[in-house]
């Protein structure tokens, strides 16, 4: 990897998202304002988004607008057609890239999951189901390619679509925002195990989607 492969701004959006949630879990640890902590959640999970649309945008030379990249994340067939064409050359172009986005999620969602469960707000066995089944996941994703490229219906609809990609960050939003509330606030804390709850089936739900695409399909 050279300098320039460094300065690639798809990349440099994951590094500061991944700069920004290890931030916000030290805010947690500080007793923070929760409001805060749960603003910058919010901004960590959208950042998620942004460097997608660096990666399309690098390889299209700005013909993929901002609003087209929107568009397609949300359904509209024209505009995915297009963004999904750019982002099939952007991952032959910088093959890495994919999985740095990886690394950088499991970075941002393994800090939350060890703070919370070190601050005794969770179990410890969510965080030991967690790396267990993302460490699984990630071999067996590593052997087929990466998740957006999955191919089977049954993976597209679990994993790789809008209501799959948008209802899993919607849901680790929520969760930690919640967790973050009932550690500095001491809000109830039944509220958060079923957050936990539906978030760690949401993650085996997807996780089992990811193997099924990798042996299966």
């Amino acid at each position: 990897m050279n300098m320039v492969d460094w300065m690639r701004a798809a990349d440099g959006a994951t590094y500061f998202r991944t700069a920004l949630g290890i931030f916000t879990v030290y805010l947690v640890i500080a007793k923070t304002n929760p409001v805060l902590i749960a603003f910058l959640i919010a901004a960590t999970m959208l950042l998620d988004a942004v460097d997608g649309y660096f990666a399309v945008r690098e390889t299209s030379r700005g013909s993929v607008s901002f609003v087209s990249y929107v568009r397609a994340s949300m359904g509209n067939r024209l505009a995915l057609a297009k963004v999904r064409r750019f982002k099939e050359k952007s991952h032959k172009t910088a093959a890495y890239g994919p999985r740095i986005d990886v690394a950088g999620d499991r970075v941002v969602e393994y800090v939350f999951w060890i703070v919370f469960a070190y601050l005794h707000v969770i179990p410890l066995f969510v965080l030991i189901l967690v790396l267990i089944r993302h460490s699984f996941v990630d071999a067996f994703m590593a052997a087929k390619g990466t998740s957006s490229k999955m191919k089977s219906r049954f993976a597209r609809a679990i994993y790789s679509s809008n209501l799959g990609r948008g209802g899993i960050n919607v849901v680790k939003f929520l969760t930690f925002a919640y967790l973050g509330f009932v550690y500095i606030w001491a809000w109830p804390a039944w509220i958060g195990y079923i957050l936990v709850t539906v978030l760690l089936s949401y993650v085996m739900l997807r996780g089992a989607a990811e193997i099924y695409e990798s042996v299966i399909a």
